[in-house]
């Protein structure tokens, strides 16, 4: 997914960003000497970018470090079944024209599913995204009561500071919040709840007062069930599709490809690698983590703008794979756990996404775990993680996991972490980055954001649009963009 240098693992041999083995190998054929444009990442908006601005007959390279595509959307085989880099779906938000561009490029492999979710829920076990009938059922009379009184009480609530926890509570009420945003908050993101930007529920929390939360209850309730796109050979054929339709159009993808510098000039940018090449490009879009590039950039930034790159953090995250010997786990896609039960935050089963051709009797679980680089979590081996995580899922109340495997992966740019006054570090490393004349950033890890793959495409496509016959750059069209990109919320 990144481009630049890993980030500090554990002792032992193991991975700390996506690394596709199945997908090919590091890419030793000369670099290309001079192009109009090198992408740095392989992820969906580095290689949607790739695609569309070489089929306007623009000279691309895609530099990547992993070997092969997809980055944090890539998937890979466990046990003989293709799994993903945690729980990804395409969701139906996405633009209308980019969504009839990926079924052109996937055709009947890009399947429409229902979703298929349970929380944990003041001990029960609720329908995800919400029922209204299940939330009937199931909730404690109690929790159900006070519930309301919070949404009656709602027009009184103000938050009186602009943080995480004050913008969920006075828009969905104490109840809500004391009861699962704010456990889950704390498990997510590894800090107290007060101490995160209010700028952290409004991108991440949809549903963010009692109306909006009504208004899904009954879009339910009316039969209008949530539904997702899925390929049936796992998330990253998406990236895989858009990879090939990128070469086919005539874009150099260059994978094993590690970058070291950034030559920011007036008239263009010298990208170095870590093994002393090098690429001429008129211009260099980057999907990377945004602190990484600011490293990466000669001349540096600033002293202010390094320093407030330092500053914006990212959550860590572990992916444990159960491997299990009975054909189904359970008939749901993902179960979401915000209790102090377990330190997982939610499990997926892949087999359940898609209807595709996994081997019977067997499936693969993957739990979300979040940590620190280099905490206790982040250095505990294979085997542990997996009695941990299978001991979790038994509290909560879920069918039993003894693994006949455990495979582990381990991310250590997941999440970012939007910290009280995370926005004068972001603008100040944002604005340097925008200042230079040939440099784009975007996509999740290039805008510091927690969008979700429908936001990236549209990213890349909003670059792709912008970028002129010429070889110029619509800078307004961009600008534009970029408001259009801080409206975005994200979807579970």
């Amino acid at each position: 997914m990144t481009a630049g240098p890993s980030q500090p693992g554990p002792a032992r041999a193991a991975p700390t960003e996506p690394d596709p083995t199945d997908a090919g190998q590091a890419d030793r054929r000369p670099l290309p000497g001079r192009v109009d444009v090198a992408i740095l990442g392989a992820g969906p908006a580095g290689l949607a970018a790739a695609w569309w601005a070489a089929s306007a007959g623009h000279t691309v390279a895609v530099l990547e470090r992993s070997t092969g595509p997809g980055g944090l959307a890539a998937s890979f085989c466990v046990a003989g079944q293709r799994v993903d880099h945690g729980s990804h779906r395409l969701h139906s938000a996405t633009d209308p024209d980019i969504l009839a561009a990926l079924r052109v490029l996937l055709g009947n492999d890009l399947q429409q599913r229902p979703r298929n979710g349970r929380i944990r829920l003041a001990g029960r076990w609720i329908a995800f995204p919400l029922q209204a009938g299940d939330l009937v059922r199931r909730l404690p009379p109690s929790f159900a009561v006070a519930a309301m009184r919070d949404t009656l009480l709602a027009p009184l609530r103000r938050p009186r500071r602009d943080t995480f926890a004050e913008v969920v509570r006075a828009g969905l009420g104490p109840t809500m919040w004391f009861r699962f945003y704010g456990p889950y908050a704390r498990k997510i993101w590894g800090v107290d709840p007060d101490t995160l930007a209010g700028e952290q529920a409004r991108r991440r929390v949809g549903a963010n007062s009692p109306a909006k939360l009504a208004k899904r209850v009954v879009h339910g309730a009316r039969g209008g069930r949530a539904t997702f796109f899925y390929p049936r050979r796992g998330f990253g054929q998406i990236a895989e599709a858009l990879a090939g339709a990128a070469e086919t159009a005539g874009a150099r993808l260059c994978y094993g490809v590690e970058v070291a510098a950034l030559a920011l000039r007036p008239d263009g940018v010298a990208v170095t690698t870590a093994d002393g090449r090098a690429v001429e490009a008129a211009r260099v879009w980057s999907t990377v983590p945004v602190p990484l590039l600011a490293r990466l950039a000669d001349p540096a930034p600033p002293a202010a703008v390094t320093a407030a790159a330092r500053r914006l953090t990212f959550r860590s995250l572990l992916l444990v794979y159960l491997v299990l010997d009975v054909d189904r786990w359970t008939p749901y896609d993902a179960h979401y756990l915000p209790g102090p039960e377990t330190p997982v935050t939610r499990v997926s089963e892949p087999k359940n996404y898609r209807d595709g051709d996994d081997p019977p009797g067997r499936t693969v679980l993957c739990a979300e775990v979040p940590c620190q680089v280099g905490d206790g979590l982040w250095r505990s081996d294979d085997a542990a993680l997996g009695r941990l995580v299978a001991a979790g899922l038994h509290a909560c109340g879920l069918p039993a996991a003894a693994p006949g495997d455990v495979v582990v992966r381990r991310l250590a740019h997941a999440y970012p972490v939007y910290r009280s006054g995370y926005e004068g570090d972001f603008t100040a490393l944002d604005g340097w980055a925008s200042a230079q004349p040939r440099l784009l950033t975007f996509g999740r890890q290039g805008l510091f954001a927690h969008d979700n793959t429908h936001h990236a495409l549209a990213m890349a496509r909003a670059a792709a649009d912008a970028l002129r016959p010429g070889g110029g750059f619509d800078d307004a069209a961009w600008a534009a963009a970029r408001r259009r990109f801080r409206t975005h919320v994200v979807e579970d």
